[in-house]
């Protein structure tokens, strides 16, 4: 299997199945001399891992990193940055069932159909659990992006959405509720909601926003690998993922050119910032803000027709621990996945000129 590698000079490998001995990363181009917060990128993990709360799976697992290589008295040595992190918590059995069917909205029978064989436990490798490597390949890049900063939040469950637009939240608040959402009303909504979902058997969807701060001018190319693009790229690999905009999005087809248009100040930056900080595929310097929407998760507490490896089409019943809403932990996701993008941009940008 190809493809387990994101990034061109920061450049994340993964390895490792959801019920394996562990999962873990190499990071290669990471600059010597980092002096490295473990206990931030442990935060980071805190923020992604299953039982942390009543509103996510209930597996539990520490997710603590163990660092193999590249890095020596807390700094970085610029040599690749091995890790791993253990799975202790597997309950294989819960999977037995579908040893021989394709649930619903999974990727068991595209898997087959690809490679013949598959890991039925928890999905294997396209399980989400393979998402805690990016998130501490992420963390390790926030420390070395300094200033610039990544918040991610979430911004919509379901039919329940934020009003508001980034510049009118205080997203400090978003990691006071277990739903991370910044505006403390609608949060205890939202938390309610997934419960009911639950209690149905059932779950939801929702959105994380992103918001990047202190982002110097020209990061990105403006061919193929466009900031946007990339980042688009590196939203639409997280599990779950529908849909990705940024700036205006959506919402800016509503909208004439001279509406649209962010007018210049003398030096440089703009009236506005419908293009989300990025013109023609490359960073102007104003803020990068982005919104991801994630489908409910396909396991489902509920009777629905599988497919069975033999062609039949049979009753089946999702079983073990899993999330009734993705998006709450899926924000240090979010989060991870743009700064291996802005980690990656920040070096190369160091090429591009004299």
């Amino acid at each position: 299997m190809a493809a387990n590698s994101f990034g061109i000079l920061y450049r994340l490998t993964t390895f490792g199945e959801s019920h394996g001995p562990a999962i873990g990363g190499v990071i290669d181009g990471c600059p010597a001399g980092v002096t490295l917060d473990f206990e931030a990128i442990q935060k980071d993990l805190d923020r992604r891992k299953p039982g942390q709360s009543a509103i996510v799976t209930q597996r539990k697992e520490p997710d603590e990193v163990e660092f193999l290589s590249g890095i020596f008295e807390g700094k970085t040595t610029g040599t690749p940055i091995g890790f791993c992190i253990r799975n202790t918590n597997q309950k294989s059995q819960d999977y037995s069932h579908i040893k021989q069917q394709y649930r619903p909205s999974h990727a068991d029978y595209v898997y087959d159909e690809k490679y013949g064989f598959r890991d039925y436990r928890g999905g294997g490798r396209s399980s989400a659990r393979e998402t805690a490597s990016r998130v501490v390949a992420g963390a390790i890049a926030k420390q070395f992006l300094n200033p610039i900063t990544i918040q991610a939040y979430v911004s919509a469950v379901g039919s329940l959405q934020l009003e508001k637009s980034p510049d009118q939240l205080d997203l400090s608040l978003a990691e006071q509720n277990i739903v991370r959402c910044p505006d403390p009303q609608l949060a205890v909504q939202m938390e309610e909601y997934i419960k009911q979902v639950r209690k149905e058997g059932d779950t939801v969807g929702g959105v994380v926003s992103c918001v990047i701060k202190n982002v110097p001018k020209g990061l990105g190319a403006p061919v193929f690998d466009k900031l946007h693009a990339v980042l688009g790229h590196a939203m639409l690999s997280i599990n779950a993922v529908k849909g990705f905009e940024y700036g205006s999005g959506f919402e800016g087809i509503k909208m004439k050119g001279s509406e649209h248009n962010d007018l210049y100040h003398e030096d440089g930056t703009t009236l506005t910032n419908r293009s989300g900080g990025v013109q023609g595929g490359i960073s102007n310097g104003m803020d990068i803000y982005f919104n991801v929407a994630f489908k409910p998760v396909a396991t489902i507490m509920q009777k629905q027709e599988a497919l069975t490896h033999e062609g039949e089409l049979v009753e089946m019943q999702g079983k073990g621990r899993h999330d009734p809403c993705v998006v709450p932990r899926a924000v240090p996701i979010v989060e991870a996945m743009a700064a291996l993008v802005l980690a990656d941009f920040t070096l190369l940008k160091r090429a591009d000129k004299l």
